[in-house]
């Protein structure tokens, strides 16, 4: 935070936080008591008690929702962090592994197996590794939850199972391939978080295209070729199958079923890009492994628009779907907020 913080004022990254609602204390019960999305039924019903318009009620809700999520400044500064460790643990990655006789010959990872010494460069590179993901895995609890909060626990708990599985088995040698293997793309990904929120588009859009090929060369080439090639295959013709075996395979096998799903995402939001001719708002936030949406917004064109009083038409909950104002890329995505 001492870093990041006066970093992103000189980008001249705003401090302040979304606009505050006005105080109402029949609105705040209802938010904090009942529902953060109220339906037409209720909104009609709080219309009448208030005597406010329909729409005046939904900006307040939509409003007071933002009041709970961080400001671009702490999104920035926790970005930073997280490039910071990924780029730390994947340049330590790089230079113990390029070392090793395992990364150029899988095989290695297996002979004498389970009797390979456990190095005090190796353990320090686990208990990093695991300690990092324990955070994540926290973290979540406490920050606003997402769309996509299932898949991401999902995620962080395989992750800590591969680490604290292989760790327990002595099968770490192959899982210092898989843990430099995936921090590869994590790196870009901050970084081009980091050139959203400093709205530097052009960086951005650049640090997304190579994030996108980064993660789908890894995720779906690299890692069934070379990582399961040799768990499932090499283990099997130089160790055999055992009980931990399988466990172990079960849980990379899962990890592959998540690369599938994010490079699907990935790539679907790619190609909109490319099919509107330029590359717009692209939020990472959504893509992959960050924990929160941007701000829901109305833009000026649509509050200065006069309506009937006590209007119930409320399918866009506040957000422009047609020029991306939720920080999406444009038709790409639906909000997080739910």
């Amino acid at each position: 935070m001492f870093i990041a913080k006066p970093c992103a004022l000189a980008l001249k990254i705003q401090a302040s936080g979304p606009q505050k609602a006005q105080h109402n204390a029949i609105l705040e019960k209802v938010f904090t008591a009942i529902t953060k999305h109220p339906d037409e039924k209720r909104l009609e019903g709080l219309s009448k008690q208030l005597d406010w318009d329909v729409r005046n009620i939904q900006r307040w809700f939509r409003q007071r929702r933002n009041q709970e999520k961080p400001s671009t400044l702490t999104r920035f500064c926790e970005s930073m962090w997280k490039f910071t460790f990924n780029l730390y643990i994947f340049t330590y990655g790089v230079r113990y592994l390029k070392k090793t006789p395992w990364l150029w010959n899988t095989r290695q990872c297996w002979y004498n197996y389970p009797y390979q010494q456990l190095t005090a460069d190796l353990h320090y590179y686990y208990i990093v590794e695991l300690s990092f993901y324990w955070s994540l895995m926290f973290s979540q609890f406490t920050d606003i939850k997402r769309k996509d909060f299932g898949i991401m626990f999902l995620h962080h708990l395989a992750t800590i199972s591969l680490i604290t599985f292989s760790y327990v088995n002595n099968m770490v040698r192959v899982g210092t391939l898989v843990m430099c293997l995936h921090d590869m793309a994590d790196v870009l990904l901050e970084a081009a978080k980091m050139a959203n929120y400093s709205k530097c588009q052009k960086l951005c859009d650049l640090l997304f295209v190579v994030f996108a090929l980064v993660f789908v060369i890894a995720r779906l080439g690299v890692f069934p070729l070379w990582i399961l090639n040799t768990t499932l295959f090499e283990s099997w013709e130089i160790v055999g199958p055992y009980p931990s075996w399988w466990v172990f395979n079960l849980l990379l096998l899962l990890l592959q079923s998540l690369h599938l799903f994010w490079s699907y995402l990935i790539v679907k939001i790619a190609c909109k890009a490319i099919s509107k001719g330029k590359t717009g708002k692209w939020n990472p936030l959504h893509v992959s492994k960050d924990d929160r949406s941007d701000i829901e917004s109305s833009s000026d064109e649509e509050d200065s628009v006069p309506r009937p009083q006590k209007s119930h038409h409320t399918s866009t909950n506040g957000v422009n779907s047609s020029n991306g104002t939720n920080g999406y890329l444009t038709g790409a995505a639906p909000s997080d907020e739910h």
